[in-house]
């Protein structure tokens, strides 16, 4: 490959990061519907929290037994029971919280993402396996989902990969990176700590940058505290990230007897999708060096100084995001 390839490869790369979409980070576009029943089988529905793209443009499927003109619903006699999705969810709309709020009974809450686009509603009444089931595949897609989406947190796992290298120090450096975010994780989500959510993606902007010059540190000669303690960097900064992973929960509006479960399955979607992530950077390393390819001197260092590149690109687009808001 000549330098030319390489330098186009590095610029697409770039202007596929550098995306104003990714700006926002873990700022997922959510809309919260609430389907609230005002006699047996007839519903009122209304966006407590509208997604970005408008209301109006969403399109809403119910069972074929419920005729469906927001406001109103009606499902009859035998209520609102069967499957429910939404056909247009995509890159601008990340999810969807159906909640149902029946007459006599708990509430039910059903998130419909892009990985799961269809939801069994299960009716009224104590929980049942079928339910549990039903909860375990949306929010272990919805982990997955939101993870493989995160281009911010994945850069920050390809720069400990990049340090650290294979072997046992890998698997320790990412479970420190797991047991961090997934503690900050369950804190937030259950109100514990709370962190405005611009200024924290701004800080997880500069993790990655601060990786990045580690990379450099590293290919000069020097051993920086990233390549000495790398248990404890990813720790650290896990724990930034892990209250980033809860802001893809804290607008869903679940009920706190659902929290517990919802946020354990979809910690387990999020440890998937890092661990598909970590197992392809991995193949590509043995994929490249079994085929004994020459990279140039000078392009060694560049992906540290495209790493470096674009977190700065996306903490200083973050930065502007926070002095706005003020």
């Amino acid at each position: 490959m000549t330098a030319m390839r390489y330098l186009r490869l590095a610029l697409v790369v770039l202007a596929t990061l550098m995306q104003p979409s990714m700006l926002g980070a873990h700022e997922a576009s959510l809309g919260v519907l609430e389907f609230r029943e005002v006699r047996p089988g007839a519903f009122i529905g209304r966006w407590t929290m509208e997604p970005s793209i408008g209301a109006g443009r969403i399109d809403l499927r119910v069972p074929p037994h419920c005729f469906l003109r927001l406001p109103e619903m009606n499902c009859g006699q035998k209520g609102l029971v069967g499957s429910i999705t939404i056909t247009n969810l995509g890159a601008n709309m990340s999810a969807v919280l159906i909640k149902v709020i029946p007459i006599a009974g708990e509430p039910r809450s059903y998130t419909i993402s892009t990985a799961n686009p269809v939801v069994s509603v299960l009716g009224t009444g104590a929980p049942t396996l079928e339910a549990w089931i039903e909860l375990a595949k949306t929010y272990v897609n919805y982990g997955i989902d939101h993870i493989l989406l995160g281009a911010d947190h994945l850069l920050f796992v390809l720069g400990l990969i990049w340090i650290v290298g294979g072997g046992w120090r890998l698997v320790k450096t990412i479970t420190a990176f797991t047991i961090g975010h997934s503690a900050s994780l369950a804190a937030a989500a259950f109100g514990l700590i709370g962190v405005p959510e611009r200024p924290l993606n701004a800080c997880i902007a500069l993790s990655i940058a601060f990786v990045g010059v580690e990379i450099v540190k590293q290919q000069r000669g020097t051993m920086g505290i990233t390549a000495r303690y790398p248990w404890a960097v990813a720790f650290t900064f896990g724990l930034v990230h892990g209250i980033g992973f809860a802001s893809a929960l804290a607008g869903l509006g679940l009920e706190r007897s659902l929290l517990p479960a919802a946020l354990l399955f979809f910690n387990i979607g999020v440890e998937i999708g890092q661990l598909a992530f970590v197992l392809l950077v991995l193949a590509l390393i043995w994929a490249h060096r079994r085929l004994d390819a020459v990279v140039p001197r000078w392009g060694e260092a560049l992906p540290a100084y495209a790493i470096g590149s674009v977190s700065m690109f996306w903490f200083f687009g973050r930065l502007v995001r926070v002095f706005a808001a003020i």
